[in-house]
């Protein structure tokens, strides 16, 4: 946007970078440790998320698509 030159340049305060970064990512890791079905769940939710917000590439979401389709 701001090459375009019609968006003023701001920047993020700590408290803004922090609500994208928890409704990007969610909290449904707090408590889980990978030893349940619910465990798996919540790790999947967040890994949706990072997805989703394409922190990571569509290759290394499908990479865990096809993990998680093995270990059912």
């Amino acid at each position: 946007m701001g090459a375009c030159g019609t968006m003023q340049t701001t920047s993020a305060t700590r408290d803004d970078l922090r609500r994208s970064a928890r409704a990007i990512i969610g909290t449904s890791l707090v408590g889980a440790r990978g030893l349940t079905a619910g465990d798996q769940d919540k790790i999947d939710d967040t890994v949706a998320g990072l997805c989703g917000a394409r922190v990571w590439t569509r290759s290394e979401c499908a990479r865990h698509d096809a993990a998680r389709g093995a270990g059912q």
